[in-house]
């Protein structure tokens, strides 16, 4: 099943680049997160979306977001591309694909390319944008207009 906008995000588990387990249920439902899929590690596109989203990283934390990068790389690979572009969200490991399976997505462009899809979550655990293109440098721009958009939300509220 792919999951949609109005989907609510199942539970996962994943190891993080220091190699310690990450728990959804310590994030989803309790604030807004920017859960972006990329290729790999240390790739152009994949390195110019990461440092996108760490040289607008304080943005999303003002709004009440937080930021998750996930691909298939391992935690060692994570650990060292963390480091070297200074990456201040957490990376998560999906070499067995449990979470991508999780969002219901394997590959894009007629299955030949690893996909890069970004999911907007809001506070309840639901699903408010998804947005699926190659180029990375307009997933930090569409995150964080929703991002706004839900933090405008929740003020009125």
């Amino acid at each position: 099943m792919v999951l949609k906008v109005g989907d609510t995000v199942a539970h996962f588990i994943a190891i993080d680049s220091n190699g310690k387990m990450f728990d959804s249920l310590n994030f989803i439902g309790k604030k807004i997160i920017v859960l972006y899929f990329y290729p790999k590690d240390n790739t152009a596109i994949c390195t110019a979306q990461a440092c996108s989203f760490r040289d607008r990283y304080q943005e999303f934390q003002d709004l009440g977001a937080e930021v998750i990068g996930v691909s298939a790389d391992d935690s060692a690979s994570h650990l060292v591309f963390a480091n070297e572009h200074k990456l201040p969200f957490t990376l998560l490991s999906d070499q067995d694909g449990a979470v991508k399976s999780i969002f219901g997505f394997q590959k894009s462009l007629f299955g030949l390319l690893p996909a890069r899809i970004t999911y907007v979550i809001n506070r309840q655990g639901v699903i408010t944008m998804i947005f699926n293109n190659l180029l990375g440098g307009q997933h930090i721009v569409r995150a964080l207009e929703e991002v706004k958009k839900l933090q405008v939300g929740n003020i009125k509220k």
